[in-house]
């Protein structure tokens, strides 16, 4: 493929970039903010030194010739120091694509959706479906049935032990979920590389940032703010845990120091496995009477979750989930 035919389309998805958009370049991790738009160059800034810097149309197409050189994938730290900026705007480029963890900038066979624009609607995959190895889809699949069978809009209509049932059910679809998700936004965020939204059938996501503090040394605080004329005794407060330790070597009880709120909640107490291998067993036998395609997919994904049921329905007592 011609590089004009590239470097139009990448001028095209940087014209689509909100004003205030910004991007990360993979290597030093600088934000950068694309200003001006030019038919042989696009024009950076960084925000954090108020600097300009012009990406010449020639460098771009000498980094593309390299990254296809290299079987379609090209080592990050193979760049001179100062070219971090190329890549970065460069993935930009429905074709080519930043991974992290490799540590490389790849070109993709056939590009993919722009990551600006709104795509359409994905087509229907035609791959055969296959049963993932994970815990949240034999969980997900009990509770599917739950709710299909019970009207879960009035809870209060329900007997203690259907909510039970759909207590624990809730409870280990979040948990599994909420790890599933976490594992997919530690890959995400190696691969966006901008603060735009990323469109997909479903959704979108964003990467953003939120600032997180500690404190220095104890000492060094109080000196330092002391230094700038702020006393001693504005900043102190008590700590808790040497409160705790006080209460241990005296007669005072919790309630002479602490405002005490006590406060109900549930929590999973146990998962029934035999239970849950027997309601898998009974989704399989509606099944095995069902004629349609689908029936048939379900019916061998369900023939290998028995299998495995022990390993998918791990308990830990430790988990709570707070009804506040």
């Amino acid at each position: 493929m011609a590089f004009q035919s590239t470097w139009q389309n990448l001028l095209a998805e940087c014209e689509a970039l909100g004003d205030d958009a910004t991007v990360v370049t993979p290597l030093s991790n600088d934000t950068i903010r694309i200003t001006d738009i030019q038919e042989h160059r696009i024009v950076v800034e960084f925000p954090d030194s108020d600097t300009k810097r012009p990406l010449q149309r020639e460098q771009f197409e000498t980094l593309a010739r390299r990254i296809s050189d290299a079987a379609g994938a090209f080592d990050l730290e193979r760049l001179p120091p100062d070219a971090d900026p190329y890549p970065a705007v460069l993935s930009l480029h429905p074709r080519f694509e930043i991974d992290e963890r490799e540590g490389h900038i790849q070109e993709n066979d056939e590009p993919g959706p722009s990551q600006l624009v709104q795509a359409p609607g994905d087509e229907e995959s035609e791959t055969a479906r296959t049963e993932p190895d994970l815990a949240v889809y034999a969980d997900a699949l009990l509770l599917t049935d739950a709710l299909e069978r019970h009207d879960v809009t009035a809870p209060g209509d329900l007997e203690t032990a259907t909510l039970v049932n759909l207590y624990t059910l809730l409870s280990d679809v979040q948990r599994n979920a909420d790890d599933l998700r976490q594992d997919v936004a530690d890959v995400l965020l190696e691969r966006i590389h901008h603060d735009q939204p990323i469109h997909a059938q479903f959704g979108s996501v964003q990467r953003t940032s939120r600032e997180y503090r500690s404190l220095r040394d104890e000492d060094d605080v109080l000196a330092t703010l002391e230094e700038a004329g702020i006393p001693r005794e504005r900043v102190t407060s008590v700590d808790s845990s040497k409160v705790d330790d006080a209460l241990e070597v005296t007669e005072l009880s919790p309630s002479d120091v602490y405002e005490i709120e006590h406060r109900e909640y549930v929590r999973k107490a146990d998962v029934d496995t035999e239970q849950k291998e027997t309601r898998l067993q009974g989704l399989k036998d509606q099944l095995a009477a069902s004629d349609e395609p689908e029936a048939a997919e379900l019916r061998a994904e369900i023939d290998e979750l028995e299998a495995r049921i022990g390993e998918l329905t791990e308990f830990s007592a430790a988990h709570e989930f707070h009804s506040e």
